[in-house]
């Protein structure tokens, strides 16, 4: 039987945020300790408030941190070299585990090298992508370089779609391993629809609900939302669209789109219903590294249109639990939501199709796939060969 680890972990977002990196994360501490294992978690903190919640096997400290620029509610953490190498020499860990790339996580790594202790990265956020969205394009190659910097100084980089994995070696990454992500199939699932839920947006039975989760802001390709939902209420005029989310662009979008159902921020068994008491989702965005919103769409009923990328790519098939377009192909994505909505029996088919398409998606294998990657970086020489592109990137 093998030894529990001691894994360090070190990320500058964290439950109750509310975003796919933070849910992911707060899914897989879980994991570690339901299995025996024990975390070290530091983080920035949240709010004055901020207390860590006490848990056997798990320690947390906090960290301060600065608000994220068009991010509310998120922060970075500021560098800890100090502290980091307080703790890690007093009670060192079997593994240090990075998950995002910000000056706190940078010093993480930076710490674990000069401890000798084995580090890990994760790679969940195109931020080289976004900054084209927030008018910062001309810091996108040096954000790009920083990033494979970073991640080429780990013994691996976890990725949690193959999609990402080859896109990350074109780009000069070196040791990628993939560690998919689940998806809680107890809570998501067609169940959840709910008549009282869809009575309060004023839908009649047979009226078609479009739905988008996610956050509302400029990366998240809206316009193209919108445009697709346009071509759709011209075949089906009573069709309402659902966008469940907050962001910066959400004050504008209500002011020009009154008539759309903006639910807001949902959690648990609430955003549950809200999945499945629509009948479509659309996600056009062209900057996920997965898109845990796919995986949650389909477990809960929906056939998703979406581009041919992220999580998307790996879990959808076109024509079965629902549509792709090539990435960019804005017409090509408008056409695959009007096919799924004008022929005869094919939405209905699909949703059939989707739960079905992700149930063996549970987070216990994903549990023991991400236990497996930390041993094989434990074991990894310190110094892999320059020239090693790649590090047991299998199938999952």
């Amino acid at each position: 039987m093998t030894a529990p680890l001691h894994v360090a972990i070190v990320t500058e977002t964290y439950p109750p945020e509310v975003n796919g990196v933070a849910m992911t994360l707060g899914r897989m501490v879980q994991g570690l300790l339901a299995r025996g294992h024990r975390v070290s978690l530091t983080r920035p903190r949240q709010h004055a408030g901020d207390a860590p919640v006490a848990a056997p096997r798990l320690t947390t400290t906090l960290v301060r941190g600065l608000p994220i620029p068009g991010y509310a509610g998120l922060r970075f953490g500021l560098p800890a070299p100090r502290l980091l190498r307080r703790q890690w020499r007093a009670d060192r860990p079997d593994v240090v585990q990075v998950v995002t790339e910000g000056p706190l996580g940078a010093s993480a790594v930076a710490v674990a090298r000069e401890l000798d202790i084995p580090v890990v990265s994760e790679f969940h956020t195109n931020f080289h992508a976004y900054s084209r969205h927030y008018g910062f394009a001309w810091l996108e190659g040096m954000v790009a370089a920083h990033l494979r910097r970073l991640h080429n100084r780990c013994r691996m980089t976890l990725v949690p779609s193959h999609q990402l994995g080859v896109d990350l070696l074109r780009r000069g990454y070196h040791r990628i391993r993939v560690v998919a992500r689940g998806v809680d199939t107890q809570l998501f699932n067609p169940e959840r629809r709910s008549a009282t839920l869809r009575a309060a947006w004023n839908v009649a039975n047979g009226d078609l609900v479009v739905a988008h989760v996610g956050r509302l802001a400029p990366e998240k390709n809206l316009p193209l939302l919108l445009a697709t939902f346009a071509a759709i209420r011209k075949y089906a005029p009573s069709a309402r669209l659902l966008l469940v989310g907050d962001g910066p662009s959400r004050r504008r979008l209500e002011q020009q789109h009154p008539e759309h159902i903006f639910a807001g921020m949902r959690h648990g068994e609430d955003l549950a219903a809200h999945y499945a008491s629509a009948d479509l989702f659309l996600f056009p965005s062209m900057t996920e590294t997965y898109g845990n919103v796919t995986l949650e769409a389909l477990a809960s009923g929906l056939p998703v249109v979406a581009y041919r990328m992220a999580a998307a790519a790996e879990l959808i098939r076109h024509g079965d639990n629902g549509m792709l377009a090539y990435p960019g192909a804005s017409d090509r994505f408008v056409r695959a939501a009007l096919d799924l909505v004008t022929c005869h029996g094919v939405r209905q088919r699909a949703a059939k199709a989707a739960p079905q398409s992700v149930a063996a998606l549970d987070w216990e294998r994903i549990h023991d796939r991400l236990v497996n990657a930390l041993r094989e970086a434990i074991a990894l020489p310190a110094m892999a060969a320059a020239n090693e592109s790649i590090y047991r990137f299998t199938p999952d």
